[in-house]
């Protein structure tokens, strides 16, 4: 017979883990909000506004003495197409779609999480699969959006430009996702070896 012992959160404790996830409630709501009113905003296919990448492209900007242009080098601006082909039209609409699903997928996660965490229960399976679900939807979310994101830019490139601006870049910064994946990896290594030793503890009860 083995038993499983818990230990109880303080109830400052408490009060800080639900703090943490009336926040996730918030940026769950604020991710849907603005994923619906960001669809409602495009199909109308009308002067659509997209936030594009640029890589050694050059622009003149009023940042000289008394106003002077001066040239500059675009990383990121906003451009406005008289429309989108359907293509890039429906990139917009799977991007807001992956936006909010993988936001509040992360924040269902956590807070399932901090569920058990209040009730004393650390480290288990079910805490190891929630962290990890939650890190692998944080990194698809991180590396979805702005794929979908590129997609409809590429499209407004082409309507603005009638095909003879090629501006193929991908935004999704490599680094940053290593990070992002090792630390995922980590914190799920980090409840994993606490969930085994946990069992080990249990079964010497």
């Amino acid at each position: 017979m083995t038993i499983t012992e818990t230990h109880r959160p303080s109830r400052g404790d408490r009060i800080g883990l639900w703090t943490f996830a009336v926040a996730g409630v918030a940026i769950a709501g604020w991710a849907v909000w603005t994923a619906i009113a960001r669809i409602i905003e495009v199909l109308p296919n009308k002067d659509v506004a997209v936030l594009a990448a640029f890589s050694g492209t050059q622009a003149m900007a009023p940042i000289g003495p008394d106003g002077a242009e001066v040239a500059v080098e675009l990383d990121q601006a906003i451009v406005t197409a008289p429309s989108l082909p359907d293509a890039s039209l429906a990139a917009i609409v799977i991007q807001q779609l992956v936006l909010a699903a993988s936001v509040v997928g992360v924040v269902v996660c956590l807070i399932w999480l901090i569920r058990n965490m209040a009730v004393g229960t650390v480290f288990s399976r079910t805490n190891s699969v929630l962290v990890t679900s939650a890190g692998f939807l944080g990194i698809a979310g991180y590396f979805l959006v702005p794929f979908f994101g590129n997609m409809a830019a590429n499209g407004a490139f082409a309507r603005i430009s009638d095909r003879t601006f090629d501006n193929v870049v991908i935004s999704v910064a490599p680094f940053d996702l290593v990070i992002i994946a090792f630390v995922v990896a980590l914190v799920a290594t980090v409840f994993g070896v606490g969930e085994r030793l946990q069992r080990d503890t249990d079964g010497l009860v």
